[in-house]
């Protein structure tokens, strides 16, 4: 969250600490496959905030199964945001 805060301060925009971790989960690298992945993100997350409708910037620190970022994507949607651009410092995924 503070690589989020900054950013928006850096970058003049608004900072909404919006989603909130409800639950624990394994690490996304430690599932066997896709659906693993996927299922391992059921309900750990929640949209916390009242977001307006405007676009959103998604920040991460590392992706590594991507399915993090598209069930936050997907939550803060539903929530009433405009769209979803995510944004990560790196990748533990081949070839990105």
């Amino acid at each position: 969250m503070k690589l989020a805060r900054a950013l928006a301060a850096q970058l003049n925009l608004p900072f909404h600490d919006a989603i909130a971790k409800v639950r624990d989960n394994e690490p996304q690298k430690m599932q066997q496959n896709r659906y693993h992945q996927c299922r391992n993100l059921d309900g750990v997350f929640e949209v916390s905030a009242n977001l307006p409708e405007a676009p959103v910037l998604l920040v991460d620190d590392i992706i590594d199964s991507r399915w993090t970022v598209t069930v936050l994507a997907a939550l803060l949607l539903r929530a009433g945001s405009g769209p979803v651009h995510p944004v990560a410092l790196a990748s533990t995924s081949a070839g990105n």
